[in-house]
């Protein structure tokens, strides 16, 4: 925990009010892990991703998901953050749906993330990164994909 300002004879009366989570009555802070999980929902709510992490971790995930009592899913996959007092870094690794703009998809990615933390946490969001690890292809379902001898 970090040491509270200190002042000569009393405690400081206004904070500033850049600072959302620092009040009168104290100091709020938020963890990585929270930030995390807000960043990995937001970007799993936008249309395109099929999947987040890079491909071992993906494998790793598939393979704890399976394990019985697992906890499920988890949305931190493929999010690195760092929180500092008052700002956050966000960076994500996704794979795209094939057919979906890169780009268009990394820009509606960028903002609902920068939204969504900073609504939730009070922190400001510094930059969101995003690495496109991998394209999803769709399988070919009901097309014979051995060739025909005639």
């Amino acid at each position: 925990m970090s040491q509270p300002e200190q002042t000569t004879g009393s405690r400081p009366s206004k904070r500033s009010s850049h600072d959302p989570l620092s009040t009168d009555d104290g100091r709020i802070s938020v963890s990585q892990s929270v930030v995390s999980k807000i960043a990995g929902v937001a970007c799993r709510e936008i249309s395109g991703v099929h999947a987040m992490g890079t491909s071992g971790g993906r494998a790793v995930g598939a393979i704890r998901e399976r394990i019985p009592g697992s906890s499920g899913p988890s949305f931190s996959q493929g999010v690195g953050v760092e929180v500092g007092e008052t700002q956050a870094a966000v960076d994500l690794d996704i794979v795209v749906e094939y057919g979906i703009s890169v780009a268009e998809l990394g820009r509606s990615i960028q903002r609902n993330v920068k939204q969504a933390v900073e609504r939730m946490t009070g922190l400001e969001v510094t930059e969101v990164n995003i690495n496109v690890d991998d394209v999803y292809l769709p399988d070919e379902e009901g097309q014979d994909t051995q060739q025909r001898v005639s």
